[in-house]
Protein backbone atom coordinates (compact mmCIF):
# COMPACT_ATOMS: atom_id res chain seq x y z
CA UNK A 1 0.00 0.00 0.00
CA UNK A 2 1.67 3.07 -1.30
CA UNK A 3 0.41 6.32 0.01
CA UNK A 4 0.24 9.51 -2.34
CA UNK A 5 2.70 11.31 -1.09
CA UNK A 6 0.90 14.89 0.15
CA UNK A 7 -2.48 13.33 0.44
CA UNK A 8 -2.83 14.15 4.54
CA UNK A 9 -2.24 17.60 4.01
CA UNK A 10 -5.56 18.65 2.84
CA UNK A 11 -7.21 16.50 5.81
CA UNK A 12 -5.04 18.02 8.23
CA UNK A 13 -5.94 21.37 6.87
CA UNK A 14 -9.59 20.71 7.19
CA UNK A 15 -8.91 19.52 10.31
CA UNK A 16 -7.32 22.68 11.83
CA UNK A 17 -10.03 24.99 9.90
CA UNK A 18 -12.65 22.60 12.09
CA UNK A 19 -10.89 22.97 15.59
CA UNK A 20 -10.37 26.84 14.98
CA UNK A 21 -14.30 27.31 13.87
CA UNK A 22 -15.49 25.41 16.93
CA UNK A 23 -13.49 27.52 19.23
CA UNK A 24 -14.46 31.02 17.07
CA UNK A 25 -18.30 29.62 17.34
CA UNK A 26 -17.77 28.79 21.33
CA UNK A 27 -16.37 32.44 22.14
CA UNK A 28 -18.56 34.11 19.58
CA UNK A 29 -21.86 33.58 21.17
CA UNK A 30 -25.49 32.66 19.58
CA UNK A 31 -26.12 35.55 17.71
CA UNK A 32 -23.13 34.57 15.10
CA UNK A 33 -23.01 30.90 15.49
CA UNK A 34 -24.63 30.86 11.54
CA UNK A 35 -21.98 33.07 10.39
CA UNK A 36 -19.00 30.97 12.02
CA UNK A 37 -20.67 27.92 10.91
CA UNK A 38 -20.85 29.00 7.42
CA UNK A 39 -17.90 30.30 7.24
CA UNK A 40 -16.47 27.16 8.75
CA UNK A 41 -18.18 24.96 6.47
CA UNK A 42 -17.30 26.70 3.30
CA UNK A 43 -13.72 27.36 3.79
CA UNK A 44 -13.05 23.92 4.54
CA UNK A 45 -15.25 22.69 1.66
CA UNK A 46 -12.90 25.08 -0.50
CA UNK A 47 -10.04 23.39 1.07
CA UNK A 48 -11.06 20.38 -0.05
CA UNK A 49 -12.45 20.91 -3.47
CA UNK A 50 -9.97 23.68 -4.63
CA UNK A 51 -13.37 25.55 -5.84
CA UNK A 52 -13.97 28.64 -4.43
CA UNK A 53 -17.51 29.01 -6.05
CA UNK A 54 -18.73 25.61 -3.84
CA UNK A 55 -17.01 26.73 -0.73
CA UNK A 56 -18.87 30.26 -0.88
CA UNK A 57 -22.43 28.40 -1.79
CA UNK A 58 -21.17 25.85 1.13
CA UNK A 59 -21.08 28.62 3.62
CA UNK A 60 -24.27 30.47 2.35
CA UNK A 61 -26.42 27.19 2.61
CA UNK A 62 -25.04 26.33 6.19
CA UNK A 63 -25.24 29.56 7.37
CA UNK A 64 -28.59 30.14 6.56
CA UNK A 65 -29.74 26.63 7.62
CA UNK A 66 -28.05 27.35 11.43
CA UNK A 67 -29.90 30.78 11.56
CA UNK A 68 -33.29 29.28 10.61
CA UNK A 69 -32.63 26.42 13.70
CA UNK A 70 -31.34 28.77 16.17
CA UNK A 71 -34.41 31.10 15.68
CA UNK A 72 -36.86 28.12 15.41
CA UNK A 73 -35.05 27.15 18.82
CA UNK A 74 -35.55 30.03 20.92
CA UNK A 75 -38.90 30.67 19.35
CA UNK A 76 -39.84 26.86 21.33
CA UNK A 77 -38.11 28.02 24.20
CA UNK A 78 -39.84 31.50 24.49
CA UNK A 79 -43.45 29.63 23.75
CA UNK A 80 -42.38 27.35 26.82
CA UNK A 81 -41.79 30.08 29.07
CA UNK A 82 -44.93 32.54 27.84
CA UNK A 83 -46.84 28.66 28.47
CA UNK A 84 -45.52 28.36 31.90
CA UNK A 85 -46.56 32.16 33.03
CA UNK A 86 -49.76 31.77 31.32
CA UNK A 87 -50.96 28.37 33.41
CA UNK A 88 -50.04 30.20 36.51
CA UNK A 89 -52.07 33.03 35.50
CA UNK A 90 -55.33 30.83 34.71
CA UNK A 91 -55.13 29.74 37.80
CA UNK A 92 -55.24 32.75 40.00
CA UNK A 93 -57.51 35.11 41.25
CA UNK A 94 -56.83 38.97 40.78
CA UNK A 95 -54.87 40.47 43.28
CA UNK A 96 -53.22 37.06 44.58
CA UNK A 97 -49.51 36.60 43.96
CA UNK A 98 -48.21 33.29 43.08
CA UNK A 99 -44.11 32.32 41.97
CA UNK A 100 -43.78 31.11 38.69
CA UNK A 101 -40.65 29.59 37.12
CA UNK A 102 -39.59 28.00 33.98
CA UNK A 103 -36.97 24.79 33.94
CA UNK A 104 -35.38 24.23 30.75
CA UNK A 105 -34.08 21.12 29.36
CA UNK A 106 -30.62 22.14 29.05
CA UNK A 107 -29.49 24.23 32.36
CA UNK A 108 -29.58 27.46 30.45
CA UNK A 109 -32.12 30.64 30.38
CA UNK A 110 -34.03 28.95 33.36
CA UNK A 111 -36.32 31.99 34.60
CA UNK A 112 -38.39 32.99 37.87
CA UNK A 113 -40.55 35.10 39.16
CA UNK A 114 -43.67 36.45 41.10
CA UNK A 115 -47.04 37.00 39.49
CA UNK A 116 -50.19 39.10 39.93
CA UNK A 117 -53.45 38.89 38.33
CA UNK A 118 -54.89 42.93 37.91
CA UNK A 119 -57.60 41.82 36.38
CA UNK A 120 -60.03 39.52 34.47
CA UNK A 121 -61.63 40.30 31.04
CA UNK A 122 -64.73 37.93 30.23
CA UNK A 123 -66.22 38.48 26.81
CA UNK A 124 -69.17 36.52 25.10
CA UNK A 125 -65.25 35.56 23.19
CA UNK A 126 -63.15 34.83 25.31
CA UNK A 127 -61.95 34.81 28.91
CA UNK A 128 -58.62 36.78 29.42
CA UNK A 129 -56.73 37.95 31.93
CA UNK A 130 -54.54 40.40 32.36
CA UNK A 131 -51.36 40.44 35.05
CA UNK A 132 -48.29 42.03 36.22
CA UNK A 133 -45.32 39.35 36.56
CA UNK A 134 -41.48 39.68 37.01
CA UNK A 135 -38.48 38.11 35.98
CA UNK A 136 -35.92 38.08 38.91
CA UNK A 137 -32.04 38.36 38.00
CA UNK A 138 -30.96 36.51 41.69
CA UNK A 139 -27.29 37.44 40.49
CA UNK A 140 -28.01 41.45 39.88
CA UNK A 141 -30.53 41.67 42.67
CA UNK A 142 -33.09 43.36 40.42
CA UNK A 143 -36.39 42.22 39.61
CA UNK A 144 -38.02 43.48 36.58
CA UNK A 145 -42.01 43.72 35.96
CA UNK A 146 -44.24 43.30 33.11
CA UNK A 147 -47.40 43.59 31.90
CA UNK A 148 -49.28 40.89 29.86
CA UNK A 149 -52.65 39.32 29.02
CA UNK A 150 -53.49 35.39 28.42
CA UNK A 151 -56.71 33.88 27.53
CA UNK A 152 -57.81 30.91 28.02
CA UNK A 153 -57.91 28.64 24.41
CA UNK A 154 -59.27 24.98 24.52
CA UNK A 155 -59.26 24.22 28.26
CA UNK A 156 -55.52 25.73 28.54
CA UNK A 157 -54.61 29.49 29.03
CA UNK A 158 -51.75 31.12 26.24
CA UNK A 159 -49.88 34.09 26.06
CA UNK A 160 -52.00 36.68 24.42
CA UNK A 161 -49.57 39.69 23.92
CA UNK A 162 -48.12 40.18 20.88
CA UNK A 163 -44.43 41.89 21.04
CA UNK A 164 -43.84 43.25 17.52
CA UNK A 165 -41.38 45.60 19.24
CA UNK A 166 -38.83 42.60 19.92
CA UNK A 167 -36.10 41.65 18.17
CA UNK A 168 -36.53 38.39 17.48
CA UNK A 169 -39.62 38.79 15.20
CA UNK A 170 -37.31 40.17 12.85
CA UNK A 171 -38.75 41.36 9.57
CA UNK A 172 -42.29 40.31 10.87
CA UNK A 173 -42.35 43.98 12.71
Amino acid sequence: MNAVPGAQAPRRVLLRILAAGALLSSLGGCSSFGDISGAVAGVATGALTANPALGAGVAIGVSAAADAAGKAFFRHWHEAEQDSIAAVIGTLEPDRLERWEIRHPLPYGNAHGWLRVTRVIDTPLARCKEALFSVDDDAARRRAWFLTTACEQGGRWKWAAAEPAVPRWGNLQ
